[in-house]
Parts: structure tokens; sequence; C-alpha cells
């Protein structure tokens, strides 16, 4: 047996049995819930109206978030893979994460631990965790979406790169095609996903959509006027109405199939927006921050929705990390977690569900997108709604300085800012102080 087969089927034994589920139970209330998890990708808080957004137009997103919750304080990862990974594991980068478009071959996602329980998987969208072809000496070295706990999956960039817009190369279960000219990704995505919920409407499913939108390059969508435009923060906004028109088609998927009300929706984004893209909000103009550890490279819209299940018109303050993602599922699944391994994340259903339940206290961060081809200096942070405190030392006040230019003096007198400091100093110590995962230079 080669021995990345070894290590996932070793990875895989120690999730419980499968539970049984009946054939009935999307008719029942009580059973288990469907789960569809969106995450855009590049997009910050900036570019919703919800944040104070005024550049961009989202009803449909708008709608969930009137008709459901959305949180104020949820936070990514700077950069796309090291999300990737943080929201699939449950676990922070410091414990899995080792390379850029790298998911460890052994990690277990929330693919397989639903996969486990019964319910039907699908992933499609954006996959960048197995490393493509064109990544070199690392190519293949990471995981597969077959490995990675779904059924079915239809992705860009397994394998092989490819357009992920226009005539895209999509890997669809185990068969990479590339589209005619006229064909976009995001629809064959949007496709995929509606099939497979009309394929699986008598059983529970999960599905989770990585979406291409809004990624650069900046081209026009099937809705744009100039089909020629290279005004790219003109196409950018085309793409956010696209990406809120895809969303819409999934949920009018699920009215036609009466899946509605068993069906939680949430809705992020992986990081900040790409760093040439200026959006206007009612507090002046912001410029996206990608691959930043400001706030304007974390800060990241969550909207969930469950109707007669989450009440609506809810704002939540509470602090979300990505790591909270997986157990949150879960609970609302009513699935017990494994406990064979660390997981960083905490419930954040009974918010959720309009309850107080136990709010986060500081979010930790590590951050080392390319440890091996790169001379990238890792940052590890703590923060909370107000204070954020690097390893090094460095304390801001992220409200009054978010784009982190006046570090607090250490001699500060300020007691929020003192009593701040030793929290999150606790908060960094609670975590391992060097990266389990420290990949050869290639």
């Amino acid at each position: 047996m080669e021995r990345r087969t070894f290590i996932k089927l070793a990875a895989l034994t120690a999730i419980p049995a499968v539970t049984s589920c009946s054939l009935n139970a999307q008719t029942q209330k009580s059973a288990k819930p469907n789960i569809i998890l969106i995450m855009a990708d590049d997009i910050g808080t900036e570019c919703f109206k919800l944040y104070g957004g005024t550049s961009y137009k989202t009803p449909h997103l708008d709608h969930l978030a009137k008709t459901g919750i959305h949180f104020t304080n949820c936070h990514s990862q700077p950069l796309c893979t090291p999300t990737r990974v943080k929201i699939m594991t449950g676990q922070s980068n410091i414990r899995n994460y080792s390379d850029f478009s790298i998911l460890e071959p052994d990690q277990r996602t929330f693919g397989h631990i639903f996969q486990q329980h019964g319910y039907k998987t699908a992933v499609a969208g954006k996959w960048q965790l197995l490393a493509a072809e064109h990544y070199g000496k690392i190519a293949g070295t990471g995981t597969h979406p077959k490995d990675a706990g779904f059924d079915e999956y239809c992705l860009w960039q397994v394998d092989k790169l490819g357009s992920r817009y226009w005539q895209p190369k999509m890997n669809i279960n185990g068969k990479t095609t590339e589209f005619p000219k006229d064909k976009y990704g995001p629809d064959v995505s949007c496709d995929f996903i509606n099939r497979f919920i009309e394929k699986h409407k008598e059983v529970p499913f999960m599905v989770y959509f990585p979406m291409a939108l809004v990624h650069d390059p900046f081209v026009p969508t099937p809705d744009s006027k100039d089909k020629n435009s290279r005004n790219k923060q003109l196409n950018f906004a085309d793409m956010v109405a696209y990406m809120d028109k895809i969303v819409a088609r999934i949920t009018a998927k699920l009215d036609e199939l009466n899946l509605r009300n068993n069906t939680l929706i949430i809705f992020t984004g992986d990081n900040g927006t790409h760093k040439t893209i200026k959006s206007q909000t009612t507090a002046g103009t912001i410029q996206g921050a990608k691959g930043q550890t400001i706030d304007t490279g974390t800060h990241v819209p969550l909207i969930a929705n469950f109707p007669g299940t989450i009440p609506p018109n809810r704002k939540c303050e509470d602090l979300i990390d990505f790591t909270d993602f997986l157990p949150t599922m879960a609970d609302l699944a009513k699935i017990k977690l494994p406990t064979d391994r660390p997981l960083d994340g905490q419930t954040f259903a009974p918010q959720l569900l309009g309850k107080k339940g136990k709010p986060r206290q500081a979010i930790f961060c590590y951050y080392n997108p390319r440890p091996t081809r790169q001379n990238f200096e890792e940052k590890c942070f703590a923060r909370d709604k107000t204070f954020k405190l690097y390893k090094k030392g460095n304390l801001y006040n992220v409200i009054e300085d978010p784009l982190e230019k006046s570090p607090i003096n250490n001699n500060t007198t300020n007691k929020q800012a003192i009593a701040a400091r030793k929290k999150l100093q606790k908060t960094i110590n609670k975590m391992p102080q060097k990266p389990a995962r420290i990949p050869k230079k290639v």
C-alpha cells in the first residue's frame, strides 16, 4: 500500500460509524438539515451594503441576511489556501498547514465527517488543494477531492490549471473537461450543484461551494453590457452582481424542490478583496487588502439563513473564526465530533438559533502561506473586537488604527489596552509556539 493511501485510511478510521437516515427525512422538520456552505473568493465586508458598502448590488444576499442573520466580526485567514485548510479541518494553520495549494492528505475535513454520518456530499467551484501540475516538485502532493470526503465534485484546478471563467477547464468526478468558449465556469459549478441537490433531494446532503467568483482576472460576466470591457473596477462590480445571482439560483432550486425549510445556507468569503480594487462605503473609500493581516485582509461577510430555525433580521457582533464553521455545522446536524485530534473551533450554533451561546473572547491566527517558496515573514497574532496583539509584541487598537500604523506603547496607562494585552497574550500562549508541519525547501 502506498504511503499516502495508508495515511488517508488511517485518518478516516477514527471517524465514527455512519448513522441511519430515513428516505422521508426531507419532509420532516426534525430530520437532519441539509447544509450548503458557500465561500466567495477574495471579497471583504466593504463590498456589501450590510457592512456599509455602497459600490455594489447584492439584493439576494441582502434578503438572506434580512430573513436570517449576519455577523459583523467574522475573520478568515488573509489568503485562499490557508483559509481553505482552516475552514475544512477546524484547525489553526499552526497545526496542519504546510504550503500554498496543499491540504495535507492525512487531514480530516467536514466532508469526511458528514459523509460518514449518512450525508451525501459534494464540492464545486475552486479546489487548489492537490497542487496542480504547474506547481512543479510539489504537484500532486496535496489532497484530491475524492479523498477529502466528497461523493461528487465539479472543480477548477484539481490536477490541471486552465481557465476558471470563460472556456473553463473543470474536473468533474474524475474527468477533466475544457468547455466551449461561450461557457462560463461559475455557471458550470452552479448547474452541477443544482443537479446534485435534485438527485439527492430525498436524503440529507452537504454541499461545499468555494466559488471562483470574484477572484481576478476581472473579466466580463454573462450579464455584462460590454463583453469586451477591460475596466477592472467595472468588471469587478459585474462579478459581484453575478456572484449574488448564482446564490439566488441555488436558493430558487431549493424552493422548487420544497427543501428550503430544511436547508441551512451559510455564505462567507475566504479573505479580503484584491488589492487593486477600491470600494466606496459609508465610512469612505476602502482598498482591498488580500494577503495582508490588517482588518481589510481578514474581515469577511458571514450570512446564515434557515427559514423557521434562524430567527429573521438579526445582527450578531460575536467574534467568529474560520475554525468555528466545522463544529457549528456538526452541532446543527447533531453530529458528535471525534476527539482524536485537537479542534480549535467552537460552535456558534446557539447564536444562529437566537440564543446567547458562549461567544469567543479572542481569535488566534498563524499566517505563513508560502513557507517553501519565498522569504515570507510568518505572522502570528491574537485579536478581539478592538485590539490585536502580534506574537512579536506589537499591540494595536484596530478600531482607531485599522491600518496598524501606530502600535500602542508598552508603557501605556490605558487600562483597556493593558487588559487586552494580557488576555491576548494568554490566547497566544495556549496555542503551539511553532508550526507542526515544517516542509522542506523546494
